[in-house]
């Protein structure tokens, strides 16, 4: 089966903002579409705000006014359900109620010919489970459209256990020949986007939990050093802290409660106080008119170590050394230790993290002056370096370390001696369940990747950071936490047989 033409019909049922949004993508393409709604007058009240959309867009010279002429009467509102009995395609947007979905499927399944092909946008419940109602489940497949639907390159194509592979493989022809970038992936919970962002947020609430640092600290130090568009904090304030936490307690039930997925009691403590983000005026930042910007605790500016000696020709190491040298700052580069030492000022020792904190590696090396490095997308540019110490680790050696990494141009953000640090930590959970995802059949490597870039703007997807900083890192981050932290932080069977086989974690 290839993409569906554009002369067949397509159907809309939901005329909310997502329904809208998957209406005007279909009608851009050159599909008659029907919106249909059971609200009165929903349906044309939301043609009419797609034509005010497109009328923009053509005024900006985003789109051509032609197209957007055509795409307009393509559009037209259908009153009942029985309208829909032509479409070739009907595609689902309302209420997140498997009820309320199976309902309405069934009384399609009624109407439409037997070769109209049938999909949800469901972001959280099972295909199967929908489809489980039907005669002849095997036309359905999900059409999972990311908000707002125009914009958002990525749909998810899931199939569920009784989903004809012809009829998924139309569904992802038919998103691509509207311009959309599709990934296949089985119904199972949180599809492929909602299940593998998981660690994003629940990390950095972990690590708020923790005290390891502020909200707004968090943020920054995601964005300048970990390369992402948005912080875990401001991003669930945008999503809305309601239905971010809905989301991670639907995966986190659907998989028995696994330790990975615990929602975040803080979270809830939001959500119960009202503060829901931007669309209430506060979440973990305050919207309100007037309120200050949230600005990061960074260190106070220190001298340039008298003495600076970096170890190895590793990242983190080669990085420094550029970065002061073109700063004009002198240093001594000597070769690797056994310790991975990648760099000491005065008397402080600066190490990137392995998992352990730095009070736990201090006692390990019987060395006070310990500090750690965090993660960073790429240390040669990064802004900014979240800096940890051992609690045992002098004044004058934080002061020194502090003083290298500034003298090296980066802000530095001092945190709380959590294990794993921030972007590290963060990164080798996104690691491990990308990686198990794809283990268990769910999606390809390279949809795995693809989906984290276009549905929600990665920088790198993560089996390609896996394969930037090493399985064997990863493994040990692992490690590490599990031993301090619990089975939350289980490496994966796939990524320990990467680690001792050698071989490369899923080749996309």
């Amino acid at each position: 089966m290839t993409a569906l033409s554009s002369r067949i019909p397509v159907a809309v049922v939901g005329a909310g903002t997502m329904g809208a949004g998957i209406a005007q993508v279909a009608a851009l393409a050159g599909h008659p579409v029907l919106l249909h709604d059971t609200r009165p007058g929903a349906a044309a009240q939301a043609i009419a705000g797609i034509g005010r959309g497109l009328e923009a867009l053509v005024g900006k010279g985003r789109l051509d006014a032609a197209l957007a002429g055509r795409a307009q009467a393509a559009l037209r509102p259908a009153d009942t359900l029985e309208a829909l009995a032509g479409c070739g395609l009907v595609i689902e947007a309302i209420v997140e109620r498997l009820d309320a979905k199976t309902g309405l499927f069934q009384a399609l399944e009624a109407l439409v010919a037997p070769d109209c092909l049938l999909a949800t946008n469901t972001s959280s419940i099972p295909v199967t489970a929908i489809g489980a109602a039907l005669r002849r489940p095997e036309r359905l497949g999900g059409l999972h459209f990311f908000n707002p639907a125009p914009r958002m390159p990525l749909v998810e194509i899931v199939s569920g256990l009784d989903t004809d592979p012809g009829v998924a493989r139309t569904l992802a022809d038919t998103a691509a020949a509207w311009g959309k970038t599709p990934v296949m992936t089985l119904s199972t919970p949180g599809f492929i986007v909602n299940r593998v962002a998981r660690p994003f947020y629940g990390e950095g609430l972990r690590l708020l939990q923790e005290q390891a640092l502020d909200p707004a600290t968090l943020d920054h130090v995601m964005r300048a050093c970990g390369g992402f568009r948005m912080g875990p904090c401001e991003l669930t304030d945008l999503i809305g802290q309601d239905v971010n936490a809905a989301v991670s307690h639907t995966v986190w039930t659907a998989f028995h409660h696994a330790p990975r997925f615990e929602p975040s009691m803080l979270q809830q403590e939001l959500v119960a106080a009202g503060r829901l983000g931007r669309k209430s005026g506060r979440g973990f930042h305050d919207y309100c008119e007037g309120a200050p910007a949230p600005a990061p605790r960074l260190a106070a500016p220190q001298s340039c170590p008298r003495s600076i000696t970096l170890y190895g020709d590793g990242p983190l190491a080669a990085a420094l050394g550029r970065r002061l040298q073109a700063a004009g700052h002198a240093f001594e580069q000597t070769a690797p230790r056994d310790d991975g030492r990648c760099a000491q000022a005065d008397g402080a020792f600066l190490y990137q993290t392995d998992g352990r904190t730095a009070t736990q590696r201090a006692h390990d090396l019987n060395q006070p002056a310990t500090l750690l490095l965090d993660l960073a997308l790429d240390p040669d540019t990064a802004a900014c370096m979240p800096l940890a110490a051992a609690l045992q680790c002098p004044d004058a050696a934080r002061a020194a370390a502090t003083g290298l990494l500034q003298a090296a141009g980066f802000e530095v953000a001092p945190i709380g001696d959590a294990p794993g640090m921030v972007v590290m930590r963060t990164v080798a959970m996104l690691v491990n369940e990308a990686a198990d995802t794809v283990a268990q059949g769910v999606c390809s490597a390279a949809d795995v990747d693809q989906a984290m870039l276009l549905g929600v703007n990665y920088p790198i997807g993560p089996l390609a950071w896996c394969r930037r900083i090493g399985a064997g890192t990863v493994g040990t981050v692992l490690t590490h936490l599990r031993r301090s932290c619990g089975e939350r932080y289980r490496p994966c069977v796939a990524l320990q047989s990467a680690i001792h086989s050698g071989r490369p974690l899923h080749d996309a």
